[in-house]
């Protein structure tokens, strides 16, 4: 696993450091949406985690109903992902550049230690939380597996989504009094 740099970001010791854009928020929240303005707004490289998994692993993903089989499966390749797409944004960052992650990050403990391998970035992050009633985030999540429009990487099937709208922790007081983080109105999006 990746840990944090020991290094001084270049851009940050000349005042002009490129920003982490973290955007978090349970399934059918409207994130994928939020991350298209994100990344036109900041010129931004987006690094989006539902991309990669889809990318390198959804023909390889048990077709089972199983949640065991299914998170035993699912985990480590998770974790291996989110090791590279960090070492990728931090190449992006030491290139100068912002960069907009979309990497679930649904739970404290999971965002908890992504804050603390991000080393000299972390003063250069926002964290952005979208979350909407879950039955609307239900039928749009129904809505984007069968159209498989723009926002589309993999099809979410309903225990999945309800497993992962059960498992998502809003941060907290803690997590906002140390990080900036801004709730983004449904309206913004």
């Amino acid at each position: 696993m990746h840990t944090a740099s020991t290094h001084t970001a270049p851009a940050a010791v000349a005042g002009t450091a490129p920003r982490i854009h973290l955007v978090i928020g349970p399934v059918g929240a409207g994130k994928s949406t939020f991350v298209r303005h994100l990344v036109q707004q900041h010129r931004a490289v987006p690094l989006n985690l539902d991309d990669w998994m889809a990318t390198l692993f959804s023909p390889d993903r048990p077709d089972t109903a199983d949640m065991a089989d299914v998170m035993a499966w699912y985990v480590p390749r998770t974790l291996r992902c989110l090791a590279q797409i960090w070492k990728t944004a931090e190449a992006v960052l030491d290139a100068g550049h912002d960069v907009v992650l979309e990497v679930g990050l649904i739970q404290q403990h999971q965002r908890d230690a992504f804050y603390a391998r991000m080393g000299p970035w972390a003063d250069t992050m926002v964290v952005y939380v979208l979350d909407a009633p879950r039955d609307v985030r239900r039928e749009r999540v129904l809505r984007r597996n069968a159209e498989q429009g723009e926002t589309f990487s993999m099809v979410v099937p309903p225990h999945i989504f309800e497993l992962a709208s059960d498992l998502w922790q809003p941060p907290g007081d803690v997590e906002c009094a140390e990080r900036t983080v801004v709730f983004v109105p449904m309206a913004e999006r």
